[in-house]
This record gives C-alpha cells, sequence and structure tokens, in this order.
C-alpha cells in the first residue's frame, strides 16, 4: 500500500492518511485493522536540514521524532524516538517495497525527523545535522511507528521542497506542484513499473 498526506499532498497511486502525526498515526492505524497491508510505501514532501537540495528524492527506512526542545538541551522525553525499519522490511517480502528500497537511489542513512512542526531556523537545522538528521517531514515517524506496530515492512520516499531556514514555508510553496509532479513521475517509472 502507497500511502500519502493527502490534502496539498496527493498522488494518484496513493491512498491519504492525514497531515501531522496525529492524523497519520490514527488513519494508518484504522487501516491497518480493518485491511493490514502487505507493506506501506509513504510518499511524500520534506524539508532539508542542508545535506539534500531542492527537489533531490531521497529513500528513507528511518525515522525519529525529535523535538526543538532535544536540539535546545531542555526536555527529555521517555519514548523511544529514533526507529530503523531494515528489521520490519526483511521480515516479509514485497516486490513493490523491495523495488523501492533496493534502488541505488536509497539512502538508507538519512533519518526522516518528524514534528507537527516545520523547523525555521539554520541554528536548529545545524544541530539536527550533527545529530544524524538529514530530512524533516510531519508524517513519516508515525507511519513507522504503526508499521512496525503491526509488524509491515515499510519505507518512504521524499522529494525535497525547501531547506529547514527561515524560507521553509515560501520556498515550499514555491516549489510544491513541481515537486508533486517529479515525485510522481518518479514513483510511476522506478516503483510501479
Amino acid at each position: 500500500m502507497i500511502v500519502c498526506a493527502g490534502d496539498i499532498e496527493q498522488f494518484s497511486f496513493a491512498t491519504p492518511i492525514g497531515i501531522g502525526m496525529v492524523n497519520a498515526a490514527t488513519n494508518l492505524t484504522r487501516i491497518c485493522i480493518m485491511n493490514p497491508p502487505e507493506f506501506i510505501l509513504f510518499v511524500g514532501t520534506a524539508g532539508s536540514y542542508g545535506n539534500s537540495n531542492i527537489f533531490d528524492i531521497v529513500y528513507s527506512k528511518s525515522a525519529s521524532n525529535l523535538e526543538h526542545a532535544f536540539f535546545n538541551k531542555c526536555g527529555y522525553t521517555p519514548i523511544d524516538n529514533l526507529i530503523v525499519a531494515d528489521d520490519i522490511v526483511t521480515t516479509k517480502n514485497s516486490e513493490v517495497l523491495n523495488r523501492a528500497v533496493e534502488s541505488k537511489s536509497v539512502s538508507r542513512e538519512t533519518i526522516v525527523n518528524s514534528s507537527n512542526y516545520i523547523t525555521t531556523s539554520k541554528d536548529i537545522s545545524s544541530l539536527a545535522i550533527k545529530s544524524g538528521l538529514g530530512l524533516e517531514n510531519m508524517e513519516f515517524f508515525s507511519v513507522v511507528s504503526v508499521a512496525k506496530e503491526f509488524n509491515i515492512p515499510v519505507g518512504g520516499v521524499f522529494i525535497v521542497t525547501n531547506y529547514c531556514d527561515e524560507n521553509a514555508h515560501r520556498d515550499f510553496t514555491t516549489n510544491l506542484k513541481e515537486a508533486i509532479a517529479k515525485l510522481e513521475e518518479h514513483i510511476k517509472s522506478r516503483v510501479l513499473k
């Protein structure tokens, strides 16, 4: 099953699950209970902390939920806030997901960080890079968390629309239409072939 956030990020081949961590987790859980998919492939946009460029397409199976309090050293959490889905993916065989995650363009090292807030600070972006994070997407940690709970193979394909800096929203808005078209073309030619 291919899923996306929905709303302004829709794809002809993907089921929308909602924007943000709560909506994505709630709606994807409902899907997994009612009709468990063989695999979950999330497709969507992402902001770059600085190592990926605008319109780069990045694959990932690693998600985190590190909030700004972590970077500012003013908070703590008792939850597991990093999930690497390698163990989940190898437990089942899925032709589409395997084709996606075994692609030469897969970056198994890229950790996609999720929060309900978009980073607009170069200082936080620099700290994110030092912490090993590459991209920011609001839903991916929820998607990987739900997949882990149901033992479903999972991966993500992202296109960079913006850098996580003071121009994040402006650049996201400017680049969104072209990014959606490029990602849709990429998925159709490389994953759904």
